[in-house]
């Protein structure tokens, strides 16, 4: 969805989407949701809201996959990109929440996929009490035990353990 610049008015304006997306980098499940509120300071448009979309993730512990709702709140200051006059660009740290647009209009869906995909854990997880996969046989740990030694300490440790013994 884009929106045209000139269409934001001084009072501001609402968007309300609800959009099914198929992003490669986001594994959606269900249509993406967001509730925006655009407003406009000199060439600035600020972006506050929040989008909410159903995500199905792979454990980073157990492998298995599972699903989890995102609801996170946006909040994105856009600056015409002539301002640094170059395509490329290196952010700073104050300039994290910030984002470029170029000509007239501001591209919704562009911004949606880049809150989702930066709001995505790096280590997803299906519960927090998650106990992963046995490293030696590849038991599913939350569901069954397994027989294996877990109490086998590397040899180059080995030297560690002696001062726990003192």
């Amino acid at each position: 969805m884009k929106i045209l610049i000139a269409d934001i008015t001084d009072e501001g304006l609402e968007v309300d989407i609800e959009e099914s997306y198929r992003f490669e980098e986001v594994p959606l499940v269900s249509p993406v949701k967001a509730h925006l509120g655009l407003t406009k300071a000199h060439a600035e448009i600020i972006v506050s809201g929040n989008v909410t979309a159903e995500l199905e993730l792979e454990c980073s512990r157990c492998l298995k996959r599972f699903r989890r709702v995102m609801d996170e709140p946006v909040n994105v200051v856009y600056h015409p990109i002539e301002e640094i006059g170059t395509d490329r660009h290196e952010l700073k740290d104050d300039e994290m929440d910030m984002g470029f647009y170029k000509g007239e209009e501001l591209d919704l869906q562009e911004l949606l996929k880049e809150q989702l995909i930066l709001n995505i854990q790096m280590k997803p997880l299906c519960d927090e009490k998650c106990k992963g996969i046995c490293s030696h046989c590849g038991t599913d740990l939350n569901t069954e035990t397994c027989g294996c030694e877990t109490g086998k300490i590397d040899s180059r440790l080995e030297v560690l353990k002696k001062l726990f013994e003192k």
